[in-house]
This record gives C-alpha cells, structure tokens and sequence, in this order.
C-alpha cells in the first residue's frame, strides 16, 4: 500500500471534531535573569548638603543617569551648571554671571527674587496640607484661585482647571470641546507649538509633532497668516487678512464644519517666532467659529500673565472672547509647575452632568496652587504688567537699530516684552529650517552669545527676546548690547 493510502486508511479511523480548538503552544521561559531585589546600597554623596557637591560629582551623575528631552542626550555633558539666580542674572559654577535673555523658556517671567509673599504662601500650604487629590476634597487656594483668575478673564471665562503643564492645559482643551460639542477634529497653524503629550504633539505645527509618528487622527493643520515661502495675495494688509480668513473659511468647509469641534491657535505664536495675527485676523476666527457652531481656543501658555503688555495676548484683539483658554508658564513664573485651562461659563456648565474626561493626579496641586495664588496678586498689585508697557517701547527701538545695523537680521517683530529676530543668508534666503541640525553659522553665534554674558533658547532662524519682565531699562539695554557683540559673529559666519 502506498504511503498516500495507508495516511487515508488511518484517517479513517481517527475521530475528528468540527471546532476551534488551540493547539498546544509553551510561551517563553525567562533566560536574561536580573536581580530586582538586591540590597540597596546609595553614595554616601546623598548625605551632604544640597550646594555642596563638586562640579565633578554633578557631571558624574548627569553622565550616568541625566536624559535631556528636546535635545540630543549628547547636549547634557555641555549644559551649563547653574548654582543661584539673583534678579535676571544667572550664575554657574565657575562663577559666570549671565543675564537670561529668554526668560530661560519663556517661563521666568518674576526673574530669581520669588516676592516674600509667594514663598510664605507656597511654605504655610507645603506645612498645612501639602496634597489632596482634586477628586477627593476642595483646599481653600483653590476656590481662591479660580475665583482670581476667573475675575482677571474677561467675558464670562469662569470655569478653571489647574494641571501640571501648558501641555496639559492643552489637552484637558481638546478633550473638554470635543466631549462639549461632540465633534472631533482640531484646526491647528503649522507655525505652532502646543506640548508634548498625545493630543497636545499632534495639535503643534512645527517638526517636534513628527517625533510622534504624526499619527494622531483628528488633526487639521492650517497656514498662518505669515506663511514662510509664499504670500497671500492682495496690495494691502487688510486685503491680505481677507486672503487669509477666506482660506481658513474654505478649509473649514472641506473639512466639514459638523466634525470641527475646535480651532486651537496660539493668542501669539511663540516658538515659531513671535508672529502677531494681522489687524482683524483673530475677529474674523471668532466670526468663522460663530458661524459654524466651532469653539475657539487661545493658547496662552506662553504669552499669558504680562508677557506682551496686557494680562492675556488675546486681548490685544478688540471684540475677542475665546471659548477655552489655556496659559501656564506665568501663572506661577514657573516656581512652580502649574497651568490652567478656563471655559466660558456656558461650557463649565455642561459639565455639571458629565465628567469633563480629563484629569490627573496633580490636577489642582494645592501647594502649586498657593504659588501661582500669590504669583498672580503680585503681577496685579505691583503693576508688572504696567511696566512691561512702559519698557516696550525701548525694546523695540532697540530691535530696529539691531536689525539696521546687522546685515544678518532679515527683520524683527516685537510686542511687549517678547521679540524676535529673523536671521537670512547673504543671499536673502532662509539659513536654516526648525528641523535640521544647528548650522556651524548660528554655533559661532550661541558661543558669542555665551561669551557675552547672555543665557536662552537658541531656536534658528529665530533669535528670540524675552528676558523676565521684572528687568530694568538699564539691564535690557545691557542685553542688547551684549547681543549686539554676539550677532557680529553671526554676520561673519554667514559671510557678510
């Protein structure tokens, strides 16, 4: 018998059951055995006190256990170490004393002498109470802050959340205008950042978005209306802001204004280079969100608390009230990390029946609430803002005698204590693009920079400007001399 007819005959005479049985199946067995349980043995280098480790030891372990986020892990061995911060001046452990030019990240707006007030608040809660989860129990700094704060927002923008970061003041955002209108999708600039997190990566514009994958659905993004490589048509201003309206209206329309639940823009793009919307730009956002049933959202993570001469950036804009407002970097002049996300009262509202489907642990720290508390007093009773006025007029006659006397500097934009610099070739072209690595023209630059006394985020072509908001006229005109010597080196580099 062949082997074919002898399987076919044993065949017969087995017993097969129609069904979906598994088949037998052993998953791995552990083999790279590590030890998770052996004693704990720390450096007595834990039980000196803090400020007195060697410039060696820090580096030590920051070669050992630092990562850095936004840069190259590389970056870490050459960041500075920074040992004390007096007015706006930083100094590092070789006892250089640098002004901060940016306000580090756009973020220390009261400079390093925190007011007494602040430091007493932040104690008598961190002794008082020093947690309780927002779901759990209501503190008394919270009901204060966001009555505060909802008394300092114009309209009826009441309703407050207090998370960690603008990143996820950003996301409690979205989430609360999509659960509010039951819609989806988000329009965003692509000359635009909104954080690091899920929702709030996929909403930026700019390259950190692709870290990503870029793979978020519910993400539409839109030109600004300073495109970088073309322009809008039309002889005047107002006729190129019509230009823009027109073809964000447009896309409104092919995207579906019935799953547009959200335009999310910047009050004033802030990474992306200080860009102010065009005279009735924002008004004509707000008339688009009127008309298709969309909410708006300012993000004023960045700009909000004093930065561009008025406590919001979005009021610069006559008429304007958004539906959602984020800020968080000068709610406490980062002290502390805290932001806020605010809803007009009609959404607040809504939520009464409904969770908001957003939140965290830290949500409404009581301890970063008690900071941001007395921060924002302070803003409002020493007039911060009122000075940040009358020292912008200086900054920007300052930028224009730069940009005259550096062929470097294509041109600046300014807006109270907030401005920026774009760099151009020889040529007239654009030197570098966010995304690709430092060109050897602008590392001549930062090291100039250092050179002369100044500290800040580098992000080429943009030289940005924003030291805290607590600094003197002599001090800013100090900084801009320094940044005078540094941007020679930038014309040489270049080849002017």
């Amino acid at each position: 018998m062949s082997s074919a007819a002898s399987a076919i005959a044993s065949s017969i005479t087995r017993q097969v059951v129609k069904g979906s049985k598994s088949w037998p199946h052993k998953s791995p067995t552990l083999t790279k055995v590590i030890d998770n349980n052996a004693p704990i043995s720390i450096s007595p280098d834990h039980d000196l006190p803090m400020g007195s480790w060697s410039s060696d030891q820090i580096r030590d372990a920051v070669s050992d256990h630092v990562m850095l986020t936004w840069a190259p892990g590389k970056a870490r061995h050459n960041t500075p170490i920074i040992t004390r911060g007096e007015g706006p001046y930083l100094y590092d452990d070789k006892g250089n004393k640098f002004l901060d030019w940016t306000s580090q990240a756009v973020c220390s707006n009261l400079g390093y002498d925190l007011p007494d007030t602040v430091i007493n608040a932040t104690m008598k809660q961190m002794k008082d109470l020093p947690f309780i989860y927002g779901g759990l129990g209501i503190v008394e700094v919270r009901a204060r802050l966001s009555k505060l704060c909802g008394e300092i927002l114009p309209g009826d923008l009441q309703g407050m959340v207090f998370p960690s970061s603008g990143s996820e003041a950003n996301e409690a955002a979205i989430m609360a205008a999509r659960r509010y209108t039951g819609k989806y999708k988000v329009i965003n600039w692509y000359r635009s950042y909104h954080g690091g997190t899920s929702n709030s990566q996929q909403a930026t514009g700019d390259s950190r978005r692709w870290f990503g994958g870029d793979l978020v659905p519910g993400f539409v993004k839109a030109p600004n209306p300073f495109p970088l490589f073309w322009d809008l048509k039309g002889e005047t201003e107002a006729e190129r802001t019509q230009m823009a309206l027109n073809m964000l209206e447009e896309q409104v329309l092919n995207e579906g204004p019935d799953t547009i639940a959200l335009i999310q823009f910047e009050s004033v793009v802030g990474g992306g280079g200080v860009l102010v919307p065009p005279e009735g730009y924002m008004q004509g956002v707000r008339a688009i969100c009127d008309k298709y049933d969309i909410l708006l959202h300012c993000d004023e993570v960045m700009v909000g608390f004093g930065r561009t001469g008025k406590l919001f950036g979005f009021q610069h804009y006559d008429g304007v009230i958004p539906d959602i407002v984020t800020a968080a970097k000068g709610l406490s002049s980062a002290a502390l990390p805290i932001s806020m996300m605010a809803t007009r009262k009609h959404i607040m509202d809504a939520f009464d029946d409904k969770p908001l489907g957003w939140g965290s642990t830290y949500q409404s720290h009581p301890v970063a609430m008690a900071c941001a508390y007395e921060n924002v007093k302070h803003l409002l009773k020493n007039d911060i803002i009122g000075h940040v006025q009358s020292l912008a007029p200086k900054l920007e006659d300052a930028m224009k005698t730069i940009s005259e006397s550096h062929p470097s500097i294509k041109q600046y934009r300014a807006i109270g204590m907030f401005g920026c610099f774009d760099v151009q070739t020889p040529d007239g072209s654009n030197p570098q693009l966010q995304h690709t690595a430092i060109d050897s023209a602008f590392v001549a630059y930062k090291k100039a920079y250092t050179e002369n006394g100044l500290i800040g985020l580098l992000r080429p072509p943009h030289l940005h400007v924003a030291p805290p908001l607590i600094i003197t006229e002599s001090q800013l005109m100090d900084g801009f001399e320094r940044q005078d010597k540094a941007l020679y080196a930038l014309d040489e580099a270049l080849g002017f």
